[in-house]
């Protein structure tokens, strides 16, 4: 459990929290850069840590993010006219250019000139991986830039999504960083079932509880499901968790291409969460099926791509069907990442984590929960953050079937290095 105290510090992330202030010490994901294809489109409003933002491409294709209010009257410009390399406010057709300088007045004489004088807030981008990051931090403290091993995958190979999330961030989080729940809440509980989810013959099933174990990195941490599969097998399932809110791990495609594939639980503000979901292979092309996401529940069924929003939600109770409950999947809900949604969501916008009991199940969210607070300190005391290295370039995950005491993590983990553990919990 958390003392209230605790809980405030790392859920909160709006403008001058201490949370919010370690979060702009990394590389975040502001928008799918889709959304800004075309140089000279429209604007699109982007609202990440409480800050309210527009993003657009100018005419030689440099991406802006800047606030989204007109310094002049403050009328959003969202409105404005995206031409000629700048933004231009419908109202008194002020325009700034990607860096929030103010190029033009179209409202003052000439002789009244003081553009130079006016700025717009204006953030530094990069364009990785089929998504605009953005650095919302001091200029001087800038991070390397997020060079993920899946960002730098071909597009053949990728796959990226995002929908909204209503809860805090940390709530989805901690759902991707427990293992043990996965085989439970996922399940399906029958062989047959073409729903998304585990099958009872799956080792991930079939094996025992968890026995976890975490090892702390300068990037967060490994951590490792290891589950006995009778007396001579064992069942491992790796997972990464880098700073602040990235998890990493093993999956499979639709066509059983295995993937490597997570999430980024990027906070909207303190109630909302925009989960971005990305997957690839590091071998084979991506099927169109396989974009279609449908044992997940993220993809264009069940997506609105315009809002983002599930259409399973809250206010349908995530499409619930008691029959397929009874008969087919452990939930009744369709899609590995609905069920997730739903549970975190079923929690309230921000968790009261005083009221909580963990186990020895939980270790890797006790962890998390101590790298975070452990972050929030290291920015206040002045210093660098974990995660603001290099070292998460080239992570994996991995899951294999294993004889009984086999040295997993050389078999395992070939990419993860001696040194770079820095304790094993």
């Amino acid at each position: 459990m958390l003392s209230r105290e605790q809980n405030e510090l790392i859920t909160r992330v709006m403008p001058g929290t201490p949370m919010g202030n370690a979060m702009r010490r990394y590389w975040i994901p502001a928008l799918l850069a889709r959304e800004i294809a075309e140089p000279d489109g429209a604007p699109v409003r982007v609202r990440l840590l409480g800050e309210d933002l527009l993003a657009f491409r100018d005419s030689t294709g440099r991406i802006g993010l800047v606030e989204e209010y007109c310094p002049h009257r403050r009328a959003s410009l969202f409105f404005g006219r995206n031409e000629e390399c700048g933004l231009r406010c419908v109202y008194h057709g002020w325009k700034f250019d990607i860096a929030g300088t103010c190029v033009d007045m179209m409202n003052e004489p000439e002789e009244n000139d003081f553009k130079h004088k006016v700025r717009l807030t204006a953030y530094p981008t990069c364009e990785r991986g089929g998504i605009v990051w953005a650095y919302l931090g001091p200029a001087e403290r800038m991070p390397p830039l997020p060079k993920f091993a899946w960002t730098e995958a071909p597009e053949t190979h990728l796959h990226v999504t995002k929908v909204i999330q209503e809860c805090n961030w940390l709530q989805g989080l901690e759902g991707g960083i427990d293992t043990s729940h996965a085989p439970i809440m996922h399940r399906l509980l029958s062989e047959t079932s073409t729903r998304g989810g585990f099958k009872p013959s799956n080792p991930f099933v079939r094996g025992k509880a968890p026995k976890l174990v975490v090892d702390i990195t300068d990037y967060g941490y490994q951590y490792a499901g290891i589950r006995p599969l009778g007396d001579a097998e064992m069942h491992i399932r790796t997972y990464h968790f880098v700073l602040p809110f990235h998890q990493i791990r093993p999956s499979r495609a639709e066509s059983g291409v295995p993937l490597i594939a997570g999430h980024s639980w990027v906070p909207i503000d303190d109630e909302t969460t925009m989960v971005y979901n990305w997957a690839y292979s590091p071998n084979d092309a991506l099927t169109d099926a396989d974009r279609l996401e449908r044992g997940l529940g993220n993809g264009p069924v069940h997506v609105d791509p315009d809002t983002f929003r599930s259409h399973a939600n809250r206010a349908n109770n995530y499409l619930l069907d008691r029959n397929v409950q009874r008969n087919e999947s452990y939930t009744g809900i369709d899609g590995i990442n609905v069920q997730d949604r739903a549970i975190q969501e079923s929690m309230g916008r921000i968790v009261d984590r005083s009221k909580e009991h963990l186990g020895p199940a939980d270790k890797a969210i006790i962890q998390a929960r101590k790298l975070l607070r452990q972050a929030v300190k290291a920015v206040e005391e002045g210093r660098a953050p974990d995660g603001t290295g290099t070292s998460y370039y080239s992570l994996y995950a991995h899951e294999a079937v294993l004889p009984g005491g086999a040295d997993w993590r050389r078999q395992v983990t070939p990419e993860m290095r001696a040194e770079m553990i820095l304790q094993t919990v």
